[in-house]
């Protein structure tokens, strides 16, 4: 940038050599300068501030609902942190049961017309409404375990069953079977990649709008001989079950 000296030797000389200098030359010039240096700060200043704001995350206000004074133009409040949000789903609740059963051969819209020898209902039960469940244990066994267990399937839960039967089929694993006149399937679920067990299972359609599972745990499985004894006994089961739909 030129100096004092070298803008007003500047503005002397311009045009012709015989042209004398305006007597309010040098205050015009100081103002001049003045003033152009007084834009050169603020831009300076003004960029400043855009680069700051530019290199914070956070957004920046100004106080609501006054009119900043000349001080409070560069002063900018940060916008504070939104508040943590707990995205850990709640617990699932037990669902409901379908109360006292007796001696639990009648539940929801179906009876059990056979069961194997010594097992009776554990009292325990669970509806979710289109799909509900019983189980039967031995007289002292612990009430968190079962021996077998029969699920019932209804309305729109239909379609769910046979999405997994056609798996199994597509997948060349269980055979089907003829119970009583009505179609069903015979599979060995959820065997363990670790060798664990499967649960030996007959599902059963028991009317149009209804399915049965019936499963043995792996554990009652191996009192039997083999796999043709446990189908024989589900097949049993299964042709001993009534719909009361």
């Amino acid at each position: 940038m030129p100096t004092l000296e070298e803008e007003i030797r500047r503005l002397m000389t311009e045009g012709t050599a015989g042209l004398h200098a305006a007597p309010d030359l040098m205050g015009r010039v100081v103002r001049s300068t003045r003033e152009r240096r007084r834009r050169i700060r603020i831009a300076a200043a003004a960029a400043s501030v855009a680069a700051c704001v530019v290199a914070t995350p956070a957004v920046a206000f100004f106080t609501v609902g006054t009119t900043p004074t000349a001080v409070e133009r560069s002063t900018f409040t940060t916008a504070p942190e939104p508040p943590a949000i707990d995205d850990t789903p709640p617990l699932p609740s037990a669902p409901p049961s379908l109360g006292d059963l007796g001696d639990g051969r009648e539940f929801g819209r179906m009876k059990v017309g056979y069961l194997p020898d010594g097992l009776e209902w554990s009292g325990r039960s669970a509806d979710w409404g289109d799909t509900y469940h019983v189980s039967y244990v031995y007289r002292g066994d612990d009430k968190g375990s079962y021996r077998v267990v029969i699920t019932v399937y209804e309305g729109s839960a239909v379609e769910e069953v046979e999405r997994r039967i056609t798996a199994y089929r597509d997948e060349a694993d269980g055979e089907a079977v003829t119970v009583g006149g009505r179609s069903g399937y015979l599979v060995v679920q959820h065997v363990g990649e670790d060798g664990m067990k499967g649960t030996p299972t007959l599902f059963l359609r028991t009317s149009d709008s209804q399915w049965a599972e019936i499963g043995f745990s792996p554990v009652y499985a191996e009192e039997y001989s083999g796999t043709e004894a446990v189908d024989a006994e589900l097949l049993r089961i299964g042709r001993g079950l009534t719909s009361t739909m």
